[in-house]
Parts: structure tokens; C-alpha cells; sequence
């Protein structure tokens, strides 16, 4: 799924300005313009679009984690995981929103996108696992869709 794809959709899911995604960006560790996430958050086909590195998204993602949990200064920050996957986006969006199995199992029912146990813990495995399992456009749009629909109501 395109990075601006996500970003369009937590921002939509979340109701957030733009000046409110760059300090969540910042947030994360990356200085980025208001008129970089204009340009971001622009349909394809728009004139001005810009498409979101993989990078961007990265630092966006950490930085969201930090915006809805808080950030502990005890811990010394990650290194920002790349090439960005939807696995990963996955991750990331179940630690920023404090998701369990059963949230997760809820939220891809909600969105009439049912997935059993075993094929949601194959997503969260690390890549080279037996088990591990790439997370498909489809899920993670179905996902979104769902988070969606439950933190908007």
C-alpha cells in the first residue's frame, strides 16, 4: 500500500491538521515542512503531489506511537525500520493503539475482512520465520478502514 495512502487514512482516522502531522513527524525525530505534507497528503493524480518516502513514514509511525502512548525518556529511541512494509505499518499501528489479538480480530471483522488467529500472528512474526506471512494491501486497507470506524465511531 502506498505510504501516502496510510498517511491520508490516520490522518482522516484521527482528524489531524497538517501542522499537526508535522510535529508527529518531529515527534519521531525527522524536521519536515508544512507544505511536504500538503504535498503528501494530495490525491495522484493532483498537481503538487509528492509521494511519501519510506523514511517519512517511518519517523510518522514512531512518532504517532509517541503521540498516543507518550514517549519514555528512559529508553533510548530505535533505529526507524526500512524499506517500509505493511507489517510493519501494522505493528506499529497496534502498538500506537494499544491493540491485543482480540482488538485486531475485532477491528478486520468490523471491515468484513475475518482473519483467523494463526494468520494474524503470522503477520507479526519476523521476516525469514517459518510461519511469517507478508500483509497484503487488501488487509491492511481493510484494517485501516476498521480503526476507523472504531476511534471515529
Amino acid at each position: 500500500m502506498m505510504n501516502n495512502d496510510v498517511l491520508r487514512s490516520i490522518r482522516y482516522m484521527l482528524d489531524l491538521h497538517e501542522t499537526k502531522v508535522v510535529e508527529i513527524i518531529k515527534l519521531g525525530g525527522l524536521d519536515v515542512t508544512k507544505a511536504q505534507i500538503t504535498a503528501f497528503l494530495k490525491k495522484d493524480e493532483e498537481e503538487g503531489f509528492e509521494p511519501c518516502s519510506d523514511e517519512v513514514m517511518a519517523y510518522f509511525l514512531d512518532g504517532l506511537v509517541f503521540f498516543k502512548r507518550g514517549k519514555d525518556e528512559s529508553r533510548p529511541q530505535l533505529p526507524v525500520e526500512l524499506p517500509m512494509t505493511n507489517n510493519i505499518v501494522l505493528k506499529k499501528l497496534r502498538v500506537a493503539f494499544e491493540l491485543k489479538e482480540e482488538d485486531m480480530h475485532a477491528i478486520l471483522n468490523a471491515a468484513d475482512f475475518p482473519v483467523s488467529k494463526p494468520e494474524l500472528s503470522a503477520l507479526f512474526r519476523k521476516a525469514g520465520h517459518n510461519n511469517y506471512r507478508p500483509c497484503g494491501d487488501q488487509l491492511l486497507r481493510n484494517f485501516l478502514r476498521g480503526l476507523t470506524t472504531r476511534v471515529r465511531g
